[in-house]
């Protein structure tokens, strides 16, 4: 086999950032490096609809019981879906999200509007499958839930895998070691309550910026004590622990309610509100800016039920409210954000089954896409210059 051909291979088995198990050229007595299609063709890789389904075609692992591939950010699946109020269908969400992300990978990741790629930072990326949780009793789906992320979030890094990395988390962590990071794949928002307690073991409580049309902040009801835990009480119930930082904010608002008592249980439990008509109003500067005023220095976990984007643009979730924010300006915004000191991220209530045309997956995969960059890197990228000039620029 010529040496340019075996270069081939070995660039075929970098995936985000990793270089995978050495190509396999004999098994038994066969030399698959001699043999008709490697002679011709090369690596058998895969293309944007083939393969293994990871996310973006990372290295795929069901890291809970291998601990053998070490990772900086790992993308973690939660199907979960029972503590909906209206329409259930999120439990499908992480294979959706995953789907949409086929396009995606290590040699097409670079985008204008970030003039970057996730894989140009040094993260070690790694899929770490879907934990399998219970459909049943949603008291043991939560415990299972944190139990992973407990898991994966006391693993040592990998530390980078070239000198692009930066370590960011020992800065804040309270034990001053650095943990790996989490973008999870909801699963329905009462997510973020198990993930929420597994990070005050690591940073005590934390920041939230949290993207959606809903308050989730409706004070917990019900006569046990499972009933109280639903996907529009979960922050409420981690303010009662203790979980939260006075420093939270919203984005995105736009639900009905009972009366402007439920605005003054949420500044109770720590938020303030950003609405979705406020960017119409102060115009989208002006929204990140108080984003990031909110939430300043301290360690900070993101959130974003896909429901923030108007259902015209993402129809597939279970609680649709009209007048949302288009996938371009919720973009615009995680821009904005980065180079805070981000935690962990996830993405929730992807409901398939009201799809159409995938639009809604595609959409939270490149959102996804988005979070992975925004977490790396230390300030807002510049805008997309092209032919014009920084006069040019409308704000």
């Amino acid at each position: 086999m010529s040496r340019s051909a075996l270069a081939a291979l070995s660039a075929a088995l970098l995936v985000a950032g990793h270089a995978q198990d050495p190509f396999v050229v004999t098994h038994g007595n066969i030399d698959v490096t001699q043999e008709p299609w490697t002679t011709k063709y090369g690596a058998q890789t895969d293309l944007g609809y083939t393969g293994p389904l990871s996310f973006s075609h990372f290295p795929y692992a069901k890291c809970l019981e291998d601990a053998s591939t070490p990772f900086d950010i790992a993308i973690l699946g939660f199907p979960f879906d029972t503590t909906t109020s209206y329409r259930p269908g999120a439990r499908f969400g992480p294979f959706a999200i995953r789907s949409g992300s086929r396009r995606q990978h290590h040699n097409r990741g670079y985008s204008l509007a970030w003039d970057s790629s996730p894989y140009a930072h040094g993260s070690a990326l790694l899929d770490c499958g879907d934990v399998p949780l219970s459909g049943y009793d949603n008291a043991k789906a939560i415990d299972q839930m944190e139990a992973a992320y407990d898991t994966l979030l006391q693993r040592p890094v990998f530390g980078g895998v070239s000198e692009q990395y930066k370590s960011t988390t020992a800065a804040f962590s309270l034990d001053g070691k650095e943990h790996p990071r989490i973008v999870t794949l909801g699963g329905d928002h009462t997510i973020v309550l198990p993930i929420l307690r597994s990070l005050n073991k690591v940073y005590g409580p934390v920041s939230v910026i949290h993207f959606d049309a809903h308050l989730d902040t409706w004070p917990a009801r019900g006569s046990t004590d499972q009933e109280r835990i639903t996907h529009g009480s979960f922050f409420d119930v981690a303010h009662d622990e203790n979980l939260m930082r006075n420093t939270s904010i919203h984005g995105g608002i736009r639900c009905k309610m009972t009366d402007f008592v439920d605005m003054e249980h949420d500044e109770f439990v720590g938020f303030q509100v950003i609405s979705t008509d406020d960017l119409d109003d102060y115009g989208i500067v002006n929204v990140i800016k108080r984003l990031r005023e909110r939430v300043g220095d301290s360690p900070v976990y993101i959130t974003l039920d896909i429901d923030v984007v108007d259902p015209a643009l993402a129809p597939a979730t279970g609680t649709p409210e009209t007048g949302g924010w288009t996938t371009r300006e919720v973009k615009r915004i995680i821009r904005g954000l980065s180079g805070l000191n981000f935690v962990g991220a996830d993405i929730v209530e992807v409901a398939p089954a009201y799809d159409n045309a995938d639009i809604t997956g595609i959409a939270a995969a490149d959102i996804v896409h988005d979070f992975l960059v925004m977490m790396q890197i230390e300030a807002p990228p510049k805008p997309h210059v092209g032919p014009f000039t920084k006069d040019d620029l409308i704000f």
